[in-house]
């Protein structure tokens, strides 16, 4: 399976009567982009906004991010999602890059929603800071769910979706320089050279949220919920190529938005290393259960494909913290009874002082962990010029990580608009995939 990503970085955007591209310019007409945003009657207001590196501005409740993608001969660029269900991960795609669309909430903000600045010091913690973002600010009607603190969110993570498709016809038409192009190819297993064959043989195992019993909640593969999936092998240009959706559940510093899962970072590092340091085998897709009966038969089809597939190590990798350790330690732990040496890459829930147990489940057995941060610590920041959405939400909504009200530390959100919260409210902030932006720091 070949895939390959043509990709256009954008260096500046601007509304004009055309969407188009050109030299690194993004045009975009916004009443035909809107159009395609309010395809679904249950979107009231919607607007977009752009936010720009260093510019002062602060986006919340952010809910999706999405890189623009167009495939070729007008194929499935979000399998089950925007299109029909089919296969994905061969043939050409083209991608606007150093870019992001933006799901925002205009008002009411949910449990998995999460906070992005633009500059000063927030804009550290999150990967997104740093990239030319297109905001769609909207509102609804889901009235069923306005005061819940857990959210679909469903029309505006959709939209999201629809406007990220419509925006890379951009460049449906154009070719991208040579070393724009990224190329992504792997020989079945069975038939691979000799060189890369005794090479130690690595798989990648992903553990995507999927703990909501009710529908509409959880990652999607090929527009399925991921709580009805069992542990799955998949090849890993499926999931760089869109078959794998962000759900709206997860604390949003733990979170994958659907542009990780396209530019996953441990997927193309293991790529890099294929046939020259290891032989990358390709990904374990599997889940996070609720109760430990799942848990445990996850563990057991996790150990048992890596162990059929030949592989000597694994890296493994959870989406969330809290109840989902259970599986990540369980998983571990059967990795390493069948034989397949694993080292486990998550963040931590240490509490506000850093001084608790940092994964609710531990075992001897997962001596190799890369932690990418403590989703309780505390963050302070001053008031932004710009709010894109609505700064309330973060006091207001539920928001994992901020409140209305603490004994010591008062309502999350100040009155001259700065804020303190906890890690947990920083859009995608740990990066669990593999590209955090934190270091070690050795006392």
């Amino acid at each position: 399976m070949r895939l390959e990503i043509d990709n256009f970085p954008v260096e500046e955007m601007q509304f004009g009567d055309e969407t188009s591209y050109n030299d690194g310019l993004l045009t975009i007409n916004k009443e035909e982009a809107l159009e395609v945003v309010k395809k679904d009657e249950h979107i009231t207001e919607a607007d977009i906004v752009f936010a720009r590196p260093g510019e002062d501005k602060r986006i919340v409740p952010v809910k999706e991010a999405v890189e623009p993608r167009y495939k070729e001969d007008e194929g499935a660029v979000f399998p089950g999602v925007t299109d029909d269900v089919e296969s994905v991960g061969s043939g050409k795609t083209k991608a606007l890059k150093n870019c992001s669309v933006l799901g925002v909430g205009k008002h009411w903000g949910s449990f998995g929603d999460g906070l992005i600045d633009m500059s000063g010091e927030g804009a550290k913690y999150t990967y997104f800071s740093g990239l030319n973002n297109i905001c769609l600010v909207a509102d609804t009607d889901e009235e069923f769910e306005r005061h819940e603190q857990q959210k679909k969110n469903h029309a505006i993570r959709w939209a999201t979706h629809r406007l990220a498709k419509y925006l890379a016809t951009a460049v449906k038409d154009l070719e991208a320089e040579e070393e724009s192009v990224e190329e992504f190819e792997l020989a079945p297993i069975t038939k691979r050279d000799d060189k890369t064959s005794d090479l130690p043989s690595v798989v990648y195992v992903m553990q995507p949220q999927s703990q909501m019993e009710e529908m509409g909640y959880n990652d999607l593969v090929y527009g399925w919920d991921m709580n009805h999936v069992v542990p799955t092998f998949m090849h890993p240009n499926e999931i760089l190529d869109g078959a794998m959706i962000s759900g709206s559940f997860m604390p949003c510093s733990s979170k994958w938005a659907t542009y990780d899962f396209q530019n996953c970072p441990t997927i193309k590092k293991l790529y890099e290393q294929h046939g020259e340091t290891i032989n990358f085998l390709g990904v374990i897709m599997s889940n996070l259960n609720v109760n430990l009966e799942e848990k445990e038969r996850s563990a057991i089809f996790v150990a048992q494909i890596a162990k059929s597939l030949g592989a000597d190590g694994a890296i493994l990798t959870e989406e969330g913290y809290g109840n989902p350790d259970a599986d990540f330690i369980g998983c571990f732990e059967a990795l390493e009874d069948a034989g397949v040496k694993t080292v486990g890459l998550t963040n931590e829930c240490t509490g506000r002082d850093g001084k608790s147990q940092p994964l609710v489940a531990l075992d001897d057995k997962a001596d190799a962990i890369v932690s990418t941060g403590n989703v309780s610590a505390l963050i302070e920041l001053p008031p932004m010029e710009t709010v894109i959405g609505e700064l309330e939400a973060l006091a207001r909504d539920g928001l994992a990580g901020g409140w209305p009200d603490d004994d010591e530390l008062g309502s999350s959100v100040k009155e001259d608009g700065s804020i303190i919260m906890e890690n947990n409210s920083m859009f995608c902030g740990d990066q669990i995939i593999g590209w955090s932006t934190k270091t070690m720091k050795e006392f």
